[in-house]
């Protein structure tokens, strides 16, 4: 789209200096580079660019050039040399000013643009702000909140910034990729954000490659969790807790791999969702476990091989780095203490389930 002409008033006062450094010889003042500054920020905020400005001040030179007091009174080619480079060193000057003054502007615009930008997302995150004002925003930056989204959260040894390497080499290849129709990125609290349209996962998927294969020379994720799919502004809330609960549990069970998948905890919140009846059948089943010569520890750390190796015994006892006499003597040490036979599949899957429980509260590092 072509640009408006830019008028004539963002000149201000540049003739009547060309006119007297004709005539003198001097460089502008601090005051009147002070005024071409200002100009130039006034011209970014009615939207002109800077190659529109400095062509109107090229273009105003040349028109007054033989008119110039100074240039007409010119009697020899030295005389006309000097004036001449008096002139240029002032439109050198003006143009440096302008510059300034313009990219001045546009970082203030940016830097509220990232204010309001932070500000949408804390918003939207956190679910406050009225619902229409809400939405009326988010089309600003290009969601639609009647909409499907989901929202992934990428966690990493550094924590993220704006500034950090990796979040800018992200932002470019999803931004020149899908473009900003549909996609938020943010930094909150250390961790990477992204808001994704998500009538499909490409967005979200491309996202998670990235952060866990940045490229050479880019820290990489440790953890990337991808909420579920909801609708509405509550639904991009939920989708962001899911992703936040499934980062937590990770780091709470030790899960393998740096991919999580909200959809595919969805047990452990039911497990948590009486902590009592969770803490009582830990404290019934496994407290005889601290009875053990060494303490309960390594019986779970055993429960948790065998269920990972499916009790297949030479595969547990490799995980757990001990001979599979040794396995086998701690499998009987834990049926002994409590009662349930790992070998018996109730008493496996009450075992298995009480295990489980004793990582997400803690036990038996914390009381419960």
């Amino acid at each position: 789209m072509q640009q408006e002409a830019i008028s004539s008033h963002f000149l201000g006062g540049y003739p009547e200096l060309l006119s007297e450094v004709s005539e003198t010889g001097r460089l502008p003042r601090r005051d009147e580079l002070d005024a071409l500054r200002e100009l130039g920020e006034q011209a970014a905020e009615q939207g002109h660019g800077l190659r529109q400005l400095v062509s109107l001040y090229v273009g105003r030179t040349r028109m007054l050039w033989g008119t110039l007091p100074g240039v007409a009174r010119s009697a020899t080619a030295t005389e006309r040399a000097r004036t001449g480079d008096a002139i240029l060193a002032t439109l050198d000057a003006a143009v440096a000013a302008l510059g300034e003054g313009h990219e001045r502007a546009q970082r203030i615009a940016v830097r509220q643009e990232e204010g309001e930008r932070r500000e949408f997302i804390d918003d939207l995150l956190y679910g406050r702000s009225d619902l229409g004002r809400l939405s009326e925003r988010a089309q600003r930056f290009g969601l639609h909140l009647g909409r499907v989204h989901a929202v992934a959260v990428a966690t990493g040894a550094e924590k993220y910034d704006d500034v950090h390497p990796t979040v800018r080499r992200i932002e470019r290849e999803l931004l020149g990729r899908f473009g900003e129709h549909g996609l938020l990125l943010s930094t909150k609290e250390g961790r990477l954000v992204c808001i994704a349209a998500s009538s499909d996962r490409t967005m979200l998927d491309a996202f998670a490659r990235l952060a866990e294969r940045p490229g050479p020379g880019y820290p990489a994720a440790e953890r990337v969790a991808l909420g579920r799919e909801h609708s509405g502004a509550g639904g991009v809330v939920r989708s962001y807790e899911e992703a936040l609960g499934a980062l937590d549990l990770a780091d709470r069970l030790g899960l393998p791999g740096v991919r999580l998948h909200a959809s595919e905890l969805l047990v452990f919140p039911v497990l948590l969702r009486d902590r009592a009846a969770m803490a009582d059948l830990v404290r019934t089943v496994l407290g005889p476990l601290t009875e053990a010569r060494g303490g309960a520890e390594p019986l779970l750390e055993t429960l948790a091989e065998c269920a990972a190796a499916g009790y297949v015994n030479a595969e547990a006892a490799r995980r757990l780095g001990v001979s599979v006499r040794t396995l086998s003597y701690r499998l009987e040490r834990i049926r002994t203490l409590t009662g349930y036979d790992p070998g018996d599949s109730l008493h496996r899957y009450t075992l298995e389930t009480a295990a489980m429980g004793a990582r997400l509260l803690g036990w038996p590092g914390q009381e419960i």
